[in-house]
């Protein structure tokens, strides 16, 4: 099975260095329409979805695989090495912040820089540590899942999305979580809500932008906070913003600040 039909990989755009989105759970690549076209100007441009979302290969699911981030950084890191060019930088949407991140770890060297969307290496509080969530919360979570994935979609997806004022896009999260097959979507889930990427990330020195919603019920301010106190080469960014896509209902704030952080690569630098 090729790597483009397994993750329906996508290519536009053109420049000297790449720009791989990678969305969030409950997503696909669809969600990055809103941002995306500021940047196939000067910029390769990889989209793709993970498998188990959007138009992946639903056959390539395999549970097993699956059963950690680790799977999903296995899949980016061929994607990179089959589709990008010249310096490559990840921009990941919430888990897949992580997923970008142990990707650069398994394989040093090959991505020069990360974009992290609300990014959250453990959701479970922890000692002096802020996740935004009791564990038992998040058992709760799972286990309404478990029981009633769609319902739950329907309720919780226009909460995550926030952006008070464009309920559309409380619709387009609701009706991408919907058509995730619900199986894959509850062990996503726990995938993604139990891990604890903590030792993953302290110390990664490779440059990373934080771009952190200031309201968002998933990953608060205090975890945007943490990371930029443990990744040395990172750039915390506060986004006036209510909720939790901030590159669907605030897409420009994002662009102006990705601008910035990505002029190096638009220079002729390679950003070492």
């Amino acid at each position: 099975m090729s790597v483009q039909y397994r993750n329906n990989v996508k290519v536009v755009g053109d420049g000297s260095a790449t720009l791989v989105f990678s969305h969030g759970f409950g997503c696909d690549q669809t969600m990055w329409c809103y941002l995306v076209d500021h940047f196939t100007n000067r910029f390769r441009v990889v989209l793709y979805d993970l498998v188990g979302a959007g138009q992946s290969d639903l056959t390539a699911y395999d549970p097993e695989k699956y059963s950690s981030l680790d799977g999903y950084a296995q899949d980016l890191a061929e994607i990179i090495d089959e589709f990008a060019i010249g310096p490559v930088i990840v921009v990941g949407h919430s888990v897949s912040a992580m997923i970008g991140a142990l990707t650069d770890r398994a394989h040093r060297g090959r991505i020069n820089a990360h974009v992290m969307i609300g990014p959250s290496p453990c959701y479970v509080d922890s000692g002096d540590y802020v996740g935004g969530f009791k564990l038992e919360d998040i058992r709760s979570l799972l286990d309404t899942l478990d029981s009633n994935y769609l319902g739950w979609s329907s309720t919780m997806a226009p909460v995550i999305m926030g952006a008070p004022g464009q309920p559309a896009l409380g619709e387009t999260l609701t009706n991408s979580f919907c058509r995730t097959d619900p199986e894959i979507a509850k062990q996503f889930a726990r995938v993604t809500f139990m891990s604890d990427n903590r030792d993953d990330v302290i110390g990664l020195e490779t440059p990373t932008l934080i771009l952190q919603s200031t309201d968002d019920i998933i990953a608060p301010v205090a975890v945007g906070e943490y990371l930029h106190q443990i990744l040395p080469n990172s750039t915390l960014c506060l986004v006036a913003n209510v909720g939790h896509c901030p590159h669907m209902s605030v897409p420009s704030a994002c662009s102006e600040a990705m601008d910035s952080f990505l002029s190096r690569w638009t220079e002729g630098d390679d950003g070492r």
